[in-house]
Formats: C-alpha cells, structure tokens, sequence
C-alpha cells in the first residue's frame, strides 16, 4: 500500500527542458557562422557528458560545457563578447521564473492531505533551492532532497534516511531513466508522467509496460484514483 510519494520537479511539477531547449536554439545560432546546427549538438553533448563528474547536472554545468565547446568548436577564434554572450544566456536561465504544469498547483495539496510527500529532484543546490521556494509548493513536502545523482543506490539511501519501505513508495517523475527505473528496481512503484522534450542523456529505448507496479499517465491528475491499486 503506497503511503509515501516521491515527485521529481523539473518537467514533473513545472517547466525546465523547455528553458534549455530555447537557450540551445540561441546557442546554435550564436555558432552558425561556425559550425552547422547537428555538429554544434553533438559536440556539446560530448562535452556535456565529458564534464558531468566535475560540473554535476543544472544551468551552471551547461554554461561551462557551451563555453568549451564553442572554443574547441572556433579552434579558439570565439570572441569575447560571444563568451559573454553565453554566460548572459546562463543567466537569464537561472534567473527565468518558476512556471507549473498544468494541474500541478492544485493535484499536490489533494495529495498531501492522504500522502507523505518528498520533492526528490537532482541538480545545482542553489537553483533548485529557489525554485522549490518560489513554486509554492514547498510547505507541502514532509523533505526536499536535491540530490547529485538519482540511481538505485541514491534512492536506497534516501529511503533508509526516511524510514521508508520501499513497497510503500511510489516515485512520480518525467524520467524513466532517473525517476522510475530505479525505483521499480528496489521494488517500489512509479508513475511516469511524459514532458514532450526529454534530454538526450535521460532517453530510455524501451518504457517497462510488463512491470506490475509501472503506470503511464498524462497529467497529474490522473494520481489519485490511481495509487491504491499500485
């Protein structure tokens, strides 16, 4: 019987692959003189990838990887001015307003009324500190854990740190890679709520229908009927 619920933020409570999306579009336009759209992606992917150890997930990671890839990508010829320009695209995202899913602001006060509730999300400590805290959301959460990495043993030690069993968990999120797997792994339930873009680094080829315990809704509001049967 599920008591507990995890829910991821970006792209489960509210907008965030969409931000950097717009920020990409920029990037690739900032480098067009330089290199086509595809080889621009492919390199900052790899850089992305590459520096993910030392820089972590968020804006800030994605601002230092643009900023090496457009100097290896301009064999150094990048001006000052176009790095500033980068830096200023990192800014206006960190700086760029919560925005809820649809649905998001009045399905999780229902659900906290019958539910324990934990934000589990992963990224730049700082930023998502102050999305949590300017969504409005967060009176509702019994913890906030903003993590380094969501696999199996994150959440295991997130679910021993809060007494949790984990067939009373159920784990809400846009990710099957961060959000679900691992979580049907230990043997809790998950409930994957697709964002139409998804970042290259968290595709999954093949979504887990033969697991009993894995639902795919639309929207949040879906939840509620849903969870005593998981």
């Amino acid at each position: 019987m599920i008591r507990i619920i995890g829910f991821d933020a970006d792209d489960t409570l509210w907008h965030n692959e969409s931000i950097f999306d717009r920020a990409q579009q920029r990037y690739r336009a900032l480098l067009a003189k330089y290199h086509p759209a595809a080889e621009v992606d492919r390199v900052l992917f790899r850089t992305e990838m590459r520096n993910l150890p030392l820089y972590g997930y968020g804006v800030k990671g994605f601002v230092l990887s643009a900023s090496e890839t457009a100097i290896e990508l301009t064999n150094g010829a990048i001006s000052a001015q176009e790095i500033r320009e980068i830096f200023a695209l990192g800014q206006e995202m960190l700086a760029h307003p919560v925005e809820l899913l649809p649905g998001v602001a009045e399905i999780v006060p229902v659900l906290a009324r019958d539910y324990r509730l934990l934000l589990i999300t992963k990224g730049d400590l700082h930023h998502q500190e102050r999305k949590v805290a300017e969504s409005g959301l967060g009176a509702h959460f019994h913890a906030v854990e903003i993590l380094s990495e969501k696999d199996g043993a994150t959440y295991e030690r997130v679910l021993r740190r809060h007494g949790i069993a984990p067939d009373e968990f159920a784990m809400v999120g846009n990710s099957l890679k961060s959000d679900i797997l691992p979580v049907l792994a230990l043997g809790g339930a998950g409930v994957h709520v697709p964002y139409h873009l998804t970042w290259q680094h968290e595709h999954v080829e093949q979504v887990p229908h033969d697991q009993p315990r894995f639902r795919q809704v639309v929207t949040l509001g879906e939840l509620p009927p849903l969870l005593p049967v998981l």
